[in-house]
């Protein structure tokens, strides 16, 4: 079964901000430390406390969405209990 055009657009877009994010992420952690304070290219990145809190926070959103939706399954899937 192909993936039709639209999911493939999807697709595509979704690989092109997962680059993106990643190579922003790369410079700003990697890179920048080795980088003047006063070099222009400081102005485009958060400071850098940031690059700790911010991948904690959306991994704590992740685990809150992961766990939600394991209980809303668990929930949907339990059996009744019979009665004798």
């Amino acid at each position: 079964m192909m993936a039709t055009g639209a999911d493939q657009a999807v697709g595509f877009g979704l690989v092109g901000f997962s680059l993106l994010l990643f190579t922003y992420y790369t410079i700003w952690v990697i890179v920048l430390p080795f980088v003047d304070s006063d070099h222009v290219i400081h102005s485009y990145f958060l400071p850098r406390e940031y690059s700790v809190i911010l991948p904690g926070v959306a991994a704590l959103i992740l685990l809150f969405f992961v766990g939600t939706f394991i209980g809303v399954v668990t929930w949907k899937n339990r059996k009744p209990k019979k009665v004798d």
